[in-house]
């Protein structure tokens, strides 16, 4: 039976996945997955939620192809057809990964396996990756059984290593190890296990932060590509004065013009 374990660690709320023996993501622990998220991101005491995998050497497979088939088979006895000019509404998984974006709080995919399909499409919407080193497949496979990531995986991996490496990686179906997935900015770094080990940490550190500093920074990173400059330039001063003002901001750099605090990390 698929399901989304949470952990609390003080601040830090971990979630894991556990579908055995596969440890593929279906509908049954999207709809975990979505109200797991909308709790978490309105409880106050959690500062950042860390997702990994539960089974061994595995983060999320990959979407239940299994469930896709029948979606596809349904349709097709409907005789639906689709275009470019109809879009297609968004799923609870695409919103889900909407929410991770646009949340307030910082996310951290700790990549405990392979994670291929909507598993890295996943990981993509997540602030923060890790991937732990091992014999493991990560990014957009989909091509292989004749379809394409339809969970952000064309936007949001162009968007990460530039179009020309995603058109490759995608049309040839390729996935790549954690290491090579560094290399190419698809993950942060390639660590040695247990990967969540070095996402505690992490987010050991950003839970530190001030809350609405990290806020503001991930919402201006965010959207900074979809934002002409002058609107996001003035967006940014906007809210470097909110901070300024705010009693975190006012505090902190009064320790550190009195000594007490660095600015370094």
């Amino acid at each position: 039976m698929a399901r989304i374990d949470i952990e609390r660690r003080e601040s830090v709320a971990i979630l894991r996945f556990d579908n055995p023996p596969k440890g593929y993501m279906n509908g049954e622990m999207v709809g975990q997955l979505e109200a797991a998220v909308d709790a978490l991101l309105a409880d106050a005491a959690v500062r950042v939620l860390v997702f990994t995998g539960a089974l061994e050497g595995v983060f999320i497979e990959h979407y239940d192809v299994s469930e896709l088939l029948a979606l596809s088979n349904r349709m097709r006895a409907k005789g639906a057809t689709f275009s470019a000019d109809r879009p297609v509404p968004e799923s609870p998984f695409h919103r889900t990964l909407a929410k991770l974006e646009a949340a307030p709080k910082p996310t951290i995919a700790a990549i405990n396996g392979t994670a291929m399909g909507g598993g890295f499409e996943f990981c993509m919407a997540c602030d923060l990756r890790l991937a732990q080193r091992g014999p493991f497949h990560l990014g957009q496979p989909e091509i292989n059984i004749g379809i394409l990531a339809g969970a952000g995986g064309t936007q949001r991996l162009a968007r990460l290593v530039g179009p020309a490496r995603a058109l490759e990686l995608s049309l040839m179906g390729r996935t790549v190890s954690p290491d090579e997935a560094a290399a190419l900015g698809m993950v942060h770094a390639a660590v040695d296990a247990p990967v969540l080990d070095h996402a505690m940490a992490m987010a050991a550190r950003l839970a530190q932060q001030p809350p609405r500093a990290v806020a503001y920074i991930k919402h201006l990173v965010r959207s900074a590509l979809d934002t002409p400059l002058a609107d996001g330039l003035a967006r940014e001063r906007t809210l470097f004065m909110d901070l300024a003002v705010s009693d975190d901001g006012n505090r902190l750099m009064g320790e550190f013009v009195a000594g007490t605090r660095t600015i370094r990390d």
